[in-house]
């Protein structure tokens, strides 16, 4: 059983509704390369934050994580449960620990200043008007410093005091799927196979021809840009699953840093045991009557 199974199955146990807290599922249009949930799936279980987009918009982290608590507390106040289902590590964190993110946007004229003086000189800059993220920020690499110095600029106010975690008001319970890596990679070169064998080369065919180019971050995400050279005729297609089953094994080893095994706040568990759906319904059971 995957997240994806055991997510529904809890959501229909305890009267909750999914919000998902993957990137790539805001796309529409993008379905077979991102495992979107079934329309049978999300006829189950109401589903939020899933086709809000097209393939040409871009969701910044800080209004998916206001549109998350905005549809959180919509769903509390159905009296049902919400249930953050991802994903994206970055996404999942940001709602959990509620980040600070500043709601600058982007400033082309400010940047560009910026950019004319070097990377020693932003650094010292920013050094004086924020040393906390000085100390955090590394100073190669310039586009964060830009972006530090950007946003304390425009705000009148620190970056580093922007970006200070407010914790939701809700009670939160994590829960992690642990798989032994070599099983993992098997489901993945699986999954991947399945994915070209649905349409997967279809799907990205049809989105080009629709008017999307490469350069969009829809495009260029995981099992689409590995597509390129395949379809510009550089590549064999097996040469290009390939390339998605190695790029998408360092993903998942990529949002390893995001959840720990020494976390204390997450309940791990084992994803190929036969009693997996018991021992979740236990936790979620005790958590909930808590």
């Amino acid at each position: 059983m995957g997240k994806t199974a055991l997510s529904l199955q809890l959501a229909q146990t305890f009267g909750g509704e999914i919000v998902s807290a993957d990137s790539r599922l805001f796309y529409k249009g993008l379905d077979i390369g991102t495992a979107k949930p079934t329309a049978a799936e999300r006829a189950v279980v109401p589903h939020h934050l899933i086709d809000i987009c097209s393939p040409a918009q871009t969701i910044s982290l800080g209004e998916y994580q206001q549109m998350a608590y905005e549809v959180m507390g919509e769903i509390h106040g159905r009296g049902r449960l919400p249930i953050l289902v991802g994903g994206t590590g970055q996404y999942v964190q940001a709602v959990v620990e509620g980040w600070g993110i500043p709601r600058i946007p982007p400033q082309p004229a400010l940047r560009a200043a910026l950019e004319s003086l070097g990377g020693d000189e932003l650094a010292r800059w920013l050094a004086v008007l924020d040393g906390e993220a000085a100390v955090k920020i590394d100073p190669r690499n310039v586009r964060r410093v830009i972006r530090a110095l950007e946003a304390t600029l425009v705000a009148g106010v620190p970056i580093s005091t922007q970006q200070r975690k407010t914790p939701p008001p809700y009670r939160t319970l994590i829960l992690g799927l642990h798989r032994e890596r070599g099983d993992l990679y098997q489901r993945i070169d699986a999954r991947v196979r399945q994915m070209v064998a649905d349409g997967l080369v279809e799907e990205v065919q049809g989105l080009l021809s629709a008017g999307y180019g490469w350069e969009l971050p829809a495009l260029s995400g995981l099992g689409y840009r590995q597509l390129r050279p395949y379809l510009e005729g550089e590549q064999t297609l097996e040469e290009a699953i390939g390339r998605i089953q190695f790029e998408t094994h360092r993903f998942v080893r990529q949002q390893k840093t995001w959840f720990q095994p020494d976390d204390e706040r997450i309940t791990w568990l084992d994803a190929a045991a036969e009693d997996l759906w018991t021992q979740a319904e236990g936790v979620v059971k005790a958590w909930v009557e808590r």
